[in-house]
Protein backbone atom coordinates (compact mmCIF):
# COMPACT_ATOMS: atom_id res chain seq x y z
CA UNK A 1 0.00 0.00 0.00
CA UNK A 2 0.88 3.56 -0.87
CA UNK A 3 1.33 5.48 2.76
CA UNK A 4 1.90 8.90 2.56
CA UNK A 5 3.34 10.62 5.63
CA UNK A 6 4.03 13.98 7.01
CA UNK A 7 4.92 15.99 9.94
CA UNK A 8 5.54 19.41 10.54
CA UNK A 9 8.43 18.36 12.94
CA UNK A 10 10.89 15.53 12.91
CA UNK A 11 11.17 13.34 15.87
CA UNK A 12 11.55 9.81 17.06
CA UNK A 13 7.79 8.92 17.22
CA UNK A 14 7.97 9.98 13.16
CA UNK A 15 11.26 7.91 12.51
CA UNK A 16 9.53 5.09 14.38
CA UNK A 17 5.95 5.24 12.19
CA UNK A 18 8.20 5.23 9.08
CA UNK A 19 10.07 2.14 10.21
CA UNK A 20 7.13 0.50 11.55
CA UNK A 21 4.81 1.04 7.86
CA UNK A 22 8.29 0.12 6.02
CA UNK A 23 8.91 -3.02 7.92
CA UNK A 24 4.92 -3.76 7.37
CA UNK A 25 5.39 -3.78 3.34
CA UNK A 26 4.40 -0.26 2.46
CA UNK A 27 5.77 2.34 0.40
CA UNK A 28 6.17 5.45 3.02
CA UNK A 29 6.46 8.53 0.69
CA UNK A 30 7.23 11.75 3.19
CA UNK A 31 6.08 15.07 3.36
CA UNK A 32 7.51 17.97 5.22
CA UNK A 33 10.88 17.46 7.75
CA UNK A 34 10.79 13.91 7.91
CA UNK A 35 11.77 14.36 4.23
CA UNK A 36 14.29 17.03 4.92
CA UNK A 37 12.10 19.68 3.98
CA UNK A 38 10.23 22.48 6.45
CA UNK A 39 7.00 23.03 6.05
CA UNK A 40 4.31 24.16 8.89
CA UNK A 41 1.47 21.76 9.46
CA UNK A 42 -1.10 23.43 7.13
CA UNK A 43 1.38 22.61 4.39
CA UNK A 44 2.08 19.02 5.46
CA UNK A 45 -1.09 18.09 5.81
CA UNK A 46 -2.79 19.89 2.17
CA UNK A 47 0.15 17.83 0.41
CA UNK A 48 -0.86 14.69 2.31
CA UNK A 49 -4.39 14.65 1.82
CA UNK A 50 -4.21 15.69 -1.77
CA UNK A 51 -2.19 12.59 -2.89
CA UNK A 52 -4.79 10.39 -0.56
CA UNK A 53 -7.29 12.54 -2.53
CA UNK A 54 -5.87 12.43 -6.19
CA UNK A 55 -4.98 8.74 -5.53
CA UNK A 56 -1.29 9.27 -5.29
CA UNK A 57 -1.26 7.27 -1.91
CA UNK A 58 -3.55 5.25 -0.89
CA UNK A 59 -3.89 6.24 2.50
CA UNK A 60 -1.88 9.10 4.60
CA UNK A 61 -0.60 9.34 8.49
CA UNK A 62 0.10 12.98 9.70
CA UNK A 63 1.55 14.44 12.59
CA UNK A 64 1.78 18.00 14.27
CA UNK A 65 1.90 18.80 17.79
CA UNK A 66 -1.41 17.64 19.28
CA UNK A 67 -2.83 16.04 15.98
CA UNK A 68 -5.92 18.64 15.36
CA UNK A 69 -4.34 21.18 13.46
CA UNK A 70 -3.14 18.43 10.71
CA UNK A 71 -6.53 17.02 10.97
CA UNK A 72 -8.74 19.68 10.43
CA UNK A 73 -6.61 21.44 7.70
CA UNK A 74 -6.40 17.81 5.72
CA UNK A 75 -9.99 17.45 6.08
CA UNK A 76 -10.44 20.62 4.01
CA UNK A 77 -9.34 18.67 1.22
CA UNK A 78 -12.69 17.25 -0.93
CA UNK A 79 -12.36 13.81 -0.60
CA UNK A 80 -10.42 13.22 2.62
CA UNK A 81 -11.73 12.06 6.07
CA UNK A 82 -8.93 12.53 8.27
CA UNK A 83 -9.27 11.06 11.84
CA UNK A 84 -7.35 11.98 14.92
CA UNK A 85 -6.60 8.89 16.87
CA UNK A 86 -5.06 8.83 20.13
CA UNK A 87 -5.77 4.92 20.78
CA UNK A 88 -6.71 1.85 18.78
CA UNK A 89 -9.89 1.22 19.25
CA UNK A 90 -10.67 5.38 18.23
CA UNK A 91 -8.23 4.01 15.42
CA UNK A 92 -10.81 1.13 14.56
CA UNK A 93 -13.41 2.60 14.94
CA UNK A 94 -12.69 5.33 12.65
CA UNK A 95 -11.85 2.83 9.85
CA UNK A 96 -14.93 0.53 10.43
CA UNK A 97 -17.70 3.21 10.69
CA UNK A 98 -16.25 6.24 8.97
CA UNK A 99 -14.33 4.96 6.55
CA UNK A 100 -11.48 7.35 7.57
CA UNK A 101 -8.68 7.31 4.63
CA UNK A 102 -6.14 9.13 6.62
CA UNK A 103 -5.03 8.90 10.22
CA UNK A 104 -3.60 11.87 12.61
CA UNK A 105 -1.53 11.11 15.53
CA UNK A 106 -0.05 13.67 18.23
CA UNK A 107 3.57 14.17 18.63
CA UNK A 108 2.84 15.30 22.27
CA UNK A 109 0.56 12.51 23.38
CA UNK A 110 1.16 9.24 21.80
CA UNK A 111 4.20 6.95 22.21
CA UNK A 112 5.83 4.44 20.07
CA UNK A 113 3.76 1.40 21.85
CA UNK A 114 0.42 3.26 21.49
CA UNK A 115 1.29 4.28 17.95
CA UNK A 116 1.98 0.58 17.22
CA UNK A 117 -1.14 -0.69 18.74
CA UNK A 118 -2.89 2.43 16.57
CA UNK A 119 -1.34 1.13 13.71
CA UNK A 120 -2.28 -2.37 13.97
CA UNK A 121 -5.92 -1.54 14.32
CA UNK A 122 -5.99 0.71 11.67
CA UNK A 123 -4.69 -1.47 9.25
CA UNK A 124 -6.51 -4.50 10.06
CA UNK A 125 -10.44 -2.87 10.71
CA UNK A 126 -12.79 -3.67 7.56
CA UNK A 127 -15.41 -1.06 6.77
CA UNK A 128 -18.27 -1.45 8.45
CA UNK A 129 -20.64 -2.04 5.50
CA UNK A 130 -23.92 -0.74 7.62
CA UNK A 131 -22.15 2.59 7.40
CA UNK A 132 -22.45 3.50 4.16
CA UNK A 133 -25.21 4.81 4.60
CA UNK A 134 -24.31 7.27 7.28
CA UNK A 135 -20.23 7.58 4.76
CA UNK A 136 -22.34 8.70 2.16
CA UNK A 137 -24.36 11.61 3.95
CA UNK A 138 -21.23 13.33 5.05
CA UNK A 139 -19.91 12.93 1.16
CA UNK A 140 -23.20 14.61 0.30
CA UNK A 141 -22.43 17.29 3.12
CA UNK A 142 -18.55 17.35 1.57
CA UNK A 143 -20.30 17.80 -2.02
CA UNK A 144 -23.14 20.45 -0.84
CA UNK A 145 -20.39 22.88 1.23
CA UNK A 146 -17.51 22.75 -1.29
CA UNK A 147 -20.26 23.45 -4.53
CA UNK A 148 -22.27 26.49 -2.88
CA UNK A 149 -20.95 27.21 0.12
CA UNK A 150 -22.74 30.67 0.89
CA UNK A 151 -26.26 28.82 0.28
CA UNK A 152 -26.22 26.08 3.21
CA UNK A 153 -28.55 27.94 5.74
CA UNK A 154 -30.42 29.51 3.14
CA UNK A 155 -31.24 26.46 1.75
CA UNK A 156 -32.81 25.16 4.99
CA UNK A 157 -34.80 28.09 5.97
CA UNK A 158 -32.48 29.25 8.52
CA UNK A 159 -30.78 32.75 9.26
CA UNK A 160 -28.71 31.54 11.68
Amino acid sequence: MRIALGSDERSPLTDFVEAELRRRGHDVQLFGPPAGAPSPWPEVAEAVAERVAKGKSDEGVLFCWTGTGVSIAANKVPGVRAALCADAETARGARAWNHANILCMSLAGTSEEAAKGILDAWFSAEADAGEEENVEKVNALDRRYRAHPAATNAEKGRDD
